[in-house]
């Protein structure tokens, strides 16, 4: 798995956003509603970030198929 800042999870009801990745240490929120974007941050090491991603869904981005001109 390769974990970027940025990136969106989804796991159960909670939306998981990755704040800040450093080599032992991540920061990230956690939010009910991505739309709003209220939520907590928590820091935790990436060894526990990675067991509580263990069962989320990482979220994309969509992108637009039209061509430019």
């Amino acid at each position: 798995m390769k974990l970027c800042q940025g990136q969106v999870w989804k796991h159960g009801k909670e939306y998981i956003r990755l704040v800040r990745l450093e080599r032992l240490e991540v920061e990230y929120k956690s939010m009910t509603s991505l739309a709003t974007k209220e939520g907590t941050k928590h820091v935790t090491s990436k060894k526990d970030f990675c067991h509580l991603l263990k069962n989320a869904r990482l979220l994309t981005r969509k992108t637009s198929n039209t061509p430019t001109p």
